[in-house]
């Protein structure tokens, strides 16, 4: 990952906060509500960021790693998306009293913008001339051995989607985060996001059904019943 697109905005020490001069146990802040945190979180409270951060750390990953297919690209936009979300505190809009949903869209932006930032990469890569190099066929074993697992097969369709996709798939069917919530986070009428999930769900359908008849001929191909 490029360090140049990293924010240098420091994260916030995890340590206990001190309202009003009175200690607040972690034991205390752990069971506080997402809206309850956040107003703390704004006031620069660490501890309550970090309790937001262990909450949710694993649903943000599951999103990147889904979109990427790569656990140490998943690894670095987690880390982006929650140093957006301290850097934009004052701004993280809170919705029905959970907060997965913005770190979440936030999330598919943090990814597209990644992506953006591979392209234009590659695309520079590929001007330089290519120098001579011996075939590896070590890749074609492990597709083929990937291409045996529906799950693959399932999260490479789902990286392949468009960023819209991937997001109303994520906060409606993996996340089931209610249509109302979706409406209101990404600021767009019921029946908008209900459009989008169907034809994201048709999308991710045909890919999945591609990349099985694909594997089936490749199979065939090979002699392999």
């Amino acid at each position: 990952m490029d360090s140049r697109s990293v924010d240098p905005t420091p994260l916030p020490k995890m340590e206990p906060w001190t309202g009003c001069g009175h200690y607040i146990s972690m034991e205390t802040i752990d069971g506080l509500t997402d809206a309850d945190l956040w107003d703390r979180v704004r006031g620069g409270d660490g501890a309550a960021f970090g309790v937001v951060y262990d909450r949710y750390l694993n649903r943000v990953f599951g999103f990147c790693r889904r979109a990427t297919g790569s656990v140490d690209a998943a690894d670095d936009l987690t880390a982006l998306v929650f140093l957006e979300a301290w850097r934009k505190r004052s701004s993280v809009r809170i919705v029905d009293g959970s907060i997965i949903g913005w770190l979440l869209v936030t999330a598919g932006y943090v990814v597209k913008n990644q992506a953006r930032s591979e392209r234009r990469f590659k695309h520079a890569l590929s001007r330089v001339p290519a120098a001579a190099s011996v075939p590896d066929h070590g890749g074609d074993v492990l597709d083929r051995l990937d291409a045996e697992a529906t799950g693959l097969r399932t999260q490479r369709a789902f990286a392949q989607l468009n960023q819209r996709d991937r997001q109303v798939l994520t906060l409606c069917v993996l996340e089931e985060i209610p249509l109302a919530q979706v409406s209101e986070l990404l600021r767009m009428p019921v029946g908008t996001v209900k459009s989008r999930l169907s034809r994201a769900k048709s999308r991710l359908a045909a890919l999945v059904t591609n990349a099985t008849s694909d594997s089936s001929v490749s199979r065939a191909e090979r002699g392999i019943s």
